[in-house]
């Protein structure tokens, strides 16, 4: 695969840059750059009805078969509405754990009454769903997780906890892991469930971050229910269908992500000029390095996606998250090494008059850059642990002798 367009690749680039910038206007135009990782929680409703506007005239599930709602877009031609998304500043996605990991899911391993049931409000917007993999006790251990569900009665019942459940708190359903074969250990005898969340056996509690917003939760499962139809698979091989899921979540949707990353770096080059800070050695260097590393994940991120098909060493994925989550996190700590002093202070009091306390964060205001270096604290965890990702990396591509496990 290369990102060189064809004539056809570039009239549907053509069409999806002219359609966004005709409807990020009106009551959609103060949209522009709101949401995103640490900024979940900005204007929420008017982004949620965003994505129904774009559902509304075609532009979701792309990639998705045309039986199921979509256009059987080219991979080609999926980066490229991603790369013009990100471009245009258009806001971040509510929808993008339904459209992006269930729905391919779905398509891939359920049957066709899960498909009906589900890909329909997936595309339209009108079904929000949460992924319920990690656990307080196992992390990023995917194989380690202990909430149960035994099969009674033509209903699953499921026990246990979840975290760092994302948006959970505004998700009608959630995709969970449990383990249904009792005496079963690691990656065996696992299942892929699909459970609504408005209901009396699920508690979902919002976990503050340092930002001062809440888009994590904590989901606790106490005699939940669902009905026993709901399993993705076989029950029992839910180990399958989740590792397929994470080889969807770090697709096409990367190459957008990097757009947003250079506007990002931008962005801070655009303050050390004004600033001055730009005549450091020290931070001209690590801009330089900054920009240099953006390009070679981009390389990575094409090279990934050309071994989609015939699958890979098994570890580009992994790469991947490796490289985006440590160049983030830097670029996190450089905005503030940029601003310096500047990047201590915050606005002098918040919209109610109140000091803006740090030790009060349901009113702590933060700028841009604040919220991008507390939040991008967390990406080296979030989304497998850089620790976890190493492990594989080692184990599966590298054939090192496996990690000794309890």
């Amino acid at each position: 695969m290369t990102t060189d367009a064809t004539s056809v690749d570039q009239a549907f680039a053509d069409d999806v840059r002219q359609w966004l910038e005709a409807n990020l206007s009106g009551r959609f135009a103060a949209l522009k750059g709101k949401g995103g990782p640490g900024s979940e929680h900005e204007f929420f409703d008017e982004r949620l009805a965003w994505d129904r506007h774009l559902a509304g005239a075609g532009w979701t599930c792309l990639g998705w078969p045309c039986e199921h709602g979509g256009r059987e877009a080219t991979l080609a031609q999926q980066v490229l509405f991603h790369q013009e998304y990100a471009k245009s500043g258009a806001p971040a996605r509510v929808s993008h754990v339904g459209e992006e990991l269930l729905g391919p899911t779905l398509i891939a391993f359920g049957t066709e009454e899960q498909k009906r049931r589900f890909l329909p409000g997936i595309k339209s917007v009108t079904e929000l769903w949460a992924q319920g993999y990690s656990e307080p006790g196992a992390g990023s251990d995917l194989a380690n997780v202990s909430t149960t569900a035994r099969l009674e009665d033509g209903k699953w019942i499921i026990n246990g906890q979840k975290v760092w459940t994302s948006l959970a708190h505004v998700a009608q359903w959630a995709f969970v892991i449990c383990r249904t074969e009792p005496g079963s250990k690691r990656h065996h005898g696992l299942s892929f469930l699909l459970v609504p969340l408005d209901q009396p056996g699920v508690t979902v509690r919002p976990i503050q971050q340092l930002t001062g917003t809440s888009e994590f939760n904590e989901v606790f499962f106490d005699d939940a229910v669902t009905e026993a139809e709901l399993v993705v698979g076989q029950p029992g091989e839910g180990w399958k269908v989740a590792m397929g899921l994470l080889q969807f979540e770090r697709g096409v949707s990367t190459l957008g992500q990097q757009v947003g990353f250079t506007r990002q770096l931008e962005g801070v080059i655009e303050i050390a000029k004004a600033n001055g800070a730009d005549r450091n050695p020290v931070i001209r260097e690590r801009i330089t390095r900054s920009w240099l590393e953006l390009r070679v994940m981009r390389a990575h991120a094409v090279r990934t996606l050309a071994t989609v098909d015939t699958g890979g060493s098994g570890g580009e994925a992994s790469a991947a998250k490796l490289l985006w989550a440590n160049w983030h996190r830097s670029l996190g700590e450089l905005a503030m090494e940029v601003q310096g002093a500047a990047s201590l202070i915050g606005p002098d009091t918040t919209s109610e008059g109140a000091p803006n306390d740090i030790s009060d964060p349901e009113h702590l205001e933060l700028d841009e850059w604040q919220r991008l270096f507390l939040f991008t604290r967390a990406d080296t965890i979030y989304g497998g642990s850089n620790e976890i990702q190493r492990n594989i990396i080692s184990e599966r591509v590298l054939g090192l002798p496996r990690e000794a496990r309890p």
